[in-house]
């Protein structure tokens, strides 16, 4: 990379940077979202402390749970979809697509169902997928942030070559663009496999729409129906005459053995041509999920193996863990986790070297300042006067977080035209952590003293000594500033 000519790293740097600038918000938010959306199934458990926990469940349980699910629906019941309990969130749940909608369920040792509370679990991967707008443009955006993100990074490299051999220089406590560069350069080429992975993958998932819309034009006259009948289980063979509840428990005699159950998703289950689509996963494999749909009268309709599939569909299979980090355990999780914080420091701080790079050139954006620092200080302050809504309102709908969230949001950008960069920095940290321990107190206090899991706790104490931690760093750095300068004295 060392023999890169001058002229290209020049005209690749600028690239690199209006290709940063004009995504930057987008790539902020989709990165920090994501970074949240890792630990979904362990929020859902956080949200539903009172739930009785399990690990297994036996078939008798299931069809207590599904028909007891039926029961409370409102109005026909066309799909539902059961998830079997795991390891980050220890309970049976159950979503029933019925008539007046979708409602989720979680069910107790005894089968017995209640609703489920997901608001701000929900908000977090909504957020992350659609950016809370019309799924169609939502998900368009985000692929499009993704493909913006993978070219940063592929620029990024090539606009600095000698970023592998300077991978553990870092220069601090001089000029501060100098060190935000080195910074911004060092966790980029750290985390640079983990980047690469979660921007391509993102990118394939964000623009499937597009992609499936291409493929149907150029094969099909433009049926994308037939693109998604590739990769979807058929329809059992129709027959809409009433009948009982659908029974599952013979079904698991016409599993195969040696994988674990993940979900089972029940096709009209009120119906003479009901069906279920058991999805099997292999832990040995990335894309090891293998689907068996059986009909009410014991058939089997429908078998896939990923893993015995092509490897456009292995592919596929694999896309989803892999840009959530839903493999491989808790450590893999945590891992994300830092990896994906690293990612949205890329972003607030790919803006920050622009920012002071004008200023020590001596045409500074004050206004963009203000603007930047709403924006890097609204989605925290934002995000957690969500979750402290969902903690207050618990059996609330994700869309009043929605409102919330982008009501702080708005007030943030309307604060840039009245306050100093330094000002919105100061105030957005102390309000994030302030309602960070807030939100864990209150969700503490609302247990009541009930038996609840360890992780419940460590969330509402990481929550309480992160946000403690920060409020204690500001007020001493507020005293140090205020204490007189016996020099000067």
């Amino acid at each position: 990379m060392s023999r890169i000519p001058p002229g290209f790293v020049q005209a690749v740097l600028k690239g690199h940077s209006a290709l940063g600038l004009a995504f930057a918000a987008a790539i902020y938010i989709v990165c920090l979202s994501g970074t949240l959306a890792v630990f979904v199934h362990e929020f859902a458990a956080w949200e539903n402390p009172k739930v009785q926990r399990t690990s297994q469940v036996t078939p008798a349980d299931l069809q207590r749970a599904l028909e007891r699910s039926i029961e409370q629906a409102s109005g026909e019941v066309h799909h539902v979809r059961l998830a079997i309990p795991t390891a980050d969130q220890p309970f049976l749940t159950l979503y029933v697509d019925a008539e007046e909608g979708r409602t989720a369920f979680v069910a107790d040792a005894d089968g017995d169902v209640a609703p489920l509370k997901r608001a701000w679990s929900e908000f977090v991967t909504r957020l992350h997928i659609f950016l809370h707008l019309p799924s169609a443009w939502g998900i368009f955006i985000v692929g499009m942030t993704g493909v913006a993100l993978l070219s940063s990074l592929i620029s990024g490299l090539c606009a600095h070559p000698r970023i592998f051999r300077d991978a553990f220089h870092l220069r601090v406590g001089g000029s501060e663009r100098l060190q935000e560069a080195d910074l911004h350069n060092r966790i980029g080429v750290w985390g640079l496999p983990f980047h690469l992975v979660v921007s391509l993958t993102g990118a394939f998932l964000g623009l499937t729409t597009i992609i499936v819309g291409v493929l149907g034009m150029a094969m099909f006259s433009g049926d994308t129906g037939r693109i998604y009948a590739l990769f979807t289980p058929p329809e059992p063979p129709e027959n809409s005459a009433a009948a009982p509840i659908l029974d599952l428990q013979p079904m698991f005699e016409r599993l195969p053995d040696g994988d674990m159950l993940e979900r089972i998703t029940v096709e009209h289950p009120t119906e003479a041509g009901a069906a279920a689509i058991f999805d099997l996963r292999n832990e040995q494999a990335l894309a090891g999920v293998r689907s068996v749909g059986i009909t009410r009268s014991g058939d089997i309709y429908y078998k896939k193996n990923i893993a015995d599939g092509s490897l456009g569909e292995r592919v596929f299979g694999a896309l989803g863990p892999l840009h959530f980090g839903w493999f491989g355990g808790g450590i893999v999780k945590i891992a994300y986790g830092l990896l994906g914080l690293g990612m949205t420091y890329l972003a607030v701080g790919g803006v920050n070297i622009w920012l002071v790079r004008r200023r020590d050139k001596g045409r500074p954006a004050p206004g963009w300042e203000r603007v930047w620092a709403a924006v890097v200080w609204g989605q925290p302050v934002g995000l957690a006067a969500a979750a402290l809504c969902a903690v207050l309102f618990p059996g609330g709908h994700y869309t009043a977080l929605i409102a919330i969230w982008g009501g702080v949001c708005l007030a943030m950008l309307a604060a840039a035209a009245f306050f100093s960069p330094n000002s919105l920095t100061l105030g957005g940290k102390a309000a994030a952590a302030g309602l960070a321990v807030a939100i864990g107190l209150v969700h503490a206090v609302s247990l009541g003293g009930a038996r609840v899991s360890g992780l419940v706790w460590l969330v509402d104490a990481l929550l309480i000594a992160v946000g403690g931690g920060v409020l204690y760093y500001l007020a001493r750095q507020g005293r140090r500033q205020r204490r007189p300068d016996p020099v000067r004295e």
